[in-house]
């Protein structure tokens, strides 16, 4: 069993300046750092919250020349801790953009990617409506990755819907899931906690959800609350609205006390579906195969 460690989420602002907002997240990160944390963890679109379509697209870089994961990166290894950079637009080679979380180990390697599997395109009371298919092209693979403190599942805002998702990480060994966000006001006021609470009690996970707070381009408002939960489904830190971030102390044997008195993830059953008749299970399969870089779960399985 690997030892306690300390995670920071780290709560921001972020305009369409993305030399500004590297630096604001900057400080912030060499606080947590200072305050003793270990893991420190961004916001979805942490370097750039942009408005309309061509903000988003003319502001992505290809990976290699991406500032901001350049400067996490250079970070890392300066400060000695790991960073997740929640969420950078990286451009795709079809005009569309990446919407991809970093995992960076403290020599400033690139440890794992994600890419954002769902699309946040909803229409929302009062005519509050997001379409980031427009703009964002889809992943197709579910990632667990090593950290010095177990496996951890690596997901993004909007995929917090999707419990099978998460379910299928737990299933394929992750003690974490990070969950970076820029939840608007609607939305988090109404979902944010119990959603987070719900992914760690059903996968006995801790789960990290560092999130953007305050009001953005084109009075986009995002909810903040920056929140990190045990696997017991107990908040440990709560950032509020307010600029900042918090840290929490995680015990990764806490997952194994949490799976040993509600072993939920072995009780699968058998069911029917009433509309085909066909017997499905009610969780995921489990993961399949290993590269270098980081485990994969196919579409399928997730």
């Amino acid at each position: 069993m690997t030892s306690p460690f300390k995670v920071a989420c780290i709560q921001v602002n972020a305009q369409r300046d993305i030399d500004g907002n590297v630096a604001r997240v900057a400080e912030l990160i060499h606080q947590a750092r200072a305050a003793g944390a270990d893991f420190i963890t961004m916001p979805e679109n942490v370097a750039m919250m942009g408005h309309r379509s061509r903000d988003i697209r003319g502001l992505a870089m290809p990976e290699a020349e991406h500032s901001a994961l350049a400067a996490f990166r250079k970070l890392a290894r300066e400060i000695g801790a790991w960073l997740l950079p929640g969420s950078l637009g990286i451009a795709a080679d079809d005009g569309r953009v990446h919407n991809r979380s970093y995992l960076i180990d403290s020599e400033g390697e690139i440890v794992a990617r994600y890419d954002k599997i769902h699309m946040f395109d909803v229409d929302l009371a009062g005519g509050e409506s997001y379409c980031e298919s427009k703009s964002f092209r889809p992943g197709e693979q579910a990632i667990v990755a090593p950290t010095p403190w177990g496996l951890l599942g690596m997901t993004i805002c909007y995929d917090i819907r999707f419990p099978h998702l998460y379910r299928a990480l737990a299933k394929a060994g992750a003690s974490f899931l990070t969950v970076p966000a820029a939840f608007t006001k609607t939305t988090g006021t109404a979902h944010w906690h119990v959603l987070l609470r719900s992914r760690a009690i059903e996968t006995g996970c801790y789960v990290i959800a560092p999130a953007q707070c305050g009001t953005h381009p084109g009075e986009r408002k995002t909810f903040g609350h920056s929140l990190i939960v045990n696997p017991w489904g107990q908040v440990l830190a709560d950032a509020g609205e307010d600029l900042g971030f918090v840290v929490a102390d995680v015990d990764p044997a806490k997952v194994d006390e949490a799976r040993h008195m509600i072993p939920a993830l072995t009780h699968d059953r058998e069911i029917t579906t009433p509309e085909l008749g066909l017997p499905k299970r009610s969780g995921s399969r489990p993961l399949r195969g290993l590269d270098a870089e980081s485990r994969h779960v196919a579409p399928g399985q997730a």
